[in-house]
């Protein structure tokens, strides 16, 4: 059974920084790729950053410089640096990883909340 659990979140004032980390059980997590997504109130849910098994990263263009995805293979654990959040940032963040056969994002986390005030 896939376990994803994200923690780390909450709130923080505008220029603040938060890190936030998913637990991953039942997946061959060096194998995987994963991700990190938000949905914020009202609006749909987007990509804010993903990593492959090898290392190789992408970021949406609204956390480029700001954010930084990692990942601790030995742990089973994803990360997520966040340095200069801003309101535009509050949402719910959520992990998730690919299902290898299909290379889709099969596995979600429940999500946790960042919150930004300004």
């Amino acid at each position: 059974q896939v376990q994803l659990v994200e923690s780390g979140g909450g709130l923080v004032q505008a220029g603040g920084s938060l890190r936030l980390s998913c637990a991953a059980s039942g997946i061959n997590f060096s194998l995987t790729g994963m991700g990190w997504y938000r949905q914020a109130s009202g609006k749909e849910r987007e990509l804010v950053a993903r990593i492959s098994s090898t290392g190789s990263t992408y970021y949406a263009d609204s956390v480029k410089g700001r954010f930084t995805i990692s990942r601790g293979n030995a742990g089973n654990t994803l990360y997520l640096q966040m340095n200069s959040l801003n309101p535009e940032d509050t949402a719910m963040y959520y992990c998730a990883a690919r299902r290898l056969t299909t290379n889709t994002y099969a596995y979600w986390g429940q999500g946790t909340q960042v919150t930004v005030s300004s």
